[in-house]
């Protein structure tokens, strides 16, 4: 009998266009809370994130997220993050679409990451058009004591998260959606697929025929749907990893050896 590794890279062999929708889960493996868990580790009030909160006291937002937000790059890509990194690079994977603020598929070295909540990558005004700041300079202020500010008119500039109140990127949603039009199979990772607009996505590939892969701990509304279900991430993809180390795949390789990624 064949394990789950073994069965997933069957399926990522048979594919012609493969995309990821990962969430929290997977980046409990780099030591990052999962808030909708079944055992969160510590919660924000949902003020926090509240765009009318933001705009009377932005302080709020970087006093009380701030510690959580600011040290995210001080975190590791998990083996999730590198094997999809690995296999967008030299194999059937075409783009991950995540549900993550911690912008770890990019530092594991995926190239094309939609990102359907914003990140913190940059920071912008909302009074002036057009000024920007990066994750870097905003995280140096803030370890400094003060506040990212607009150079032109001082103003607290707000990192490109969507907040409660705002609608979701447009852009992000448009980009997601012409993805899972070209999908064949959707790897369904580390999500309970109980947030919007995230959990309508494997529905589509459905509609169009794809199949797809959960791995998830917890229950989906779609696991009677799935080609395959496990539970345990690193379960399955810890061995893949191995697994890509040392094969010999033409589908991910052409005719040589060759590791897969950042593994």
């Amino acid at each position: 009998m064949g394990t789950e590794a073994d069965s997933l890279l069957g399926a990522l062999e048979s594919s012609r266009y493969c995309t990821a929708l990962t969430g929290a889960g997977i980046s409990t493996l780099s030591g990052i809370p999962d808030f909708r868990g079944p055992r969160p580790a510590f919660l924000f009030p949902e003020e926090v994130f509240s765009f009318d909160r933001f705009e009377g006291d932005p302080a709020f937002f970087y006093k009380t997220a701030g510690p959580f937000v600011y040290q995210l790059h001080k975190k590791e890509p998990s083996v999730v993050h590198r094997v999809l990194a690995g296999l967008e690079k030299r194999g059937p994977v075409r783009a991950v679409i995540t549900q993550n603020i911690d912008m770890l598929h990019q530092k594991a070295g995926s190239a094309r990451v939609i990102e359907l909540h914003g990140s913190p990558r940059f920071h912008y005004c909302l009074r002036c058009p057009g000024i920007r700041m990066g994750y870097g300079e905003a995280a140096e202020a803030l370890e400094a004591g003060r506040l990212p500010q607009c150079p032109r008119c001082g103003a607290v500039l707000k990192p490109a998260l969507t907040f409660y109140g705002e609608p979701l990127p447009l852009e992000a949603r448009r980009q997601a959606e012409e993805e899972l039009y070209k999908t064949d199979l959707l790897l369904v990772l580390g999500t309970g697929l109980s947030v919007f607009p995230a959990a309508e996505l494997p529905r589509a590939a459905l509609r169009r025929g794809g199949r797809i892969v959960i791995v998830n701990r917890q229950d989906t509304p779609l696991d009677g749907e799935a080609f395959l279900r496990f539970r345990e991430l690193e379960g399955v993809f810890s061995p893949l990893e191995t697994m890509l180390r040392r094969r010999r795949d033409p589908r991910l390789r052409g005719d040589e050896w060759r590791t897969c990624g950042n593994v």
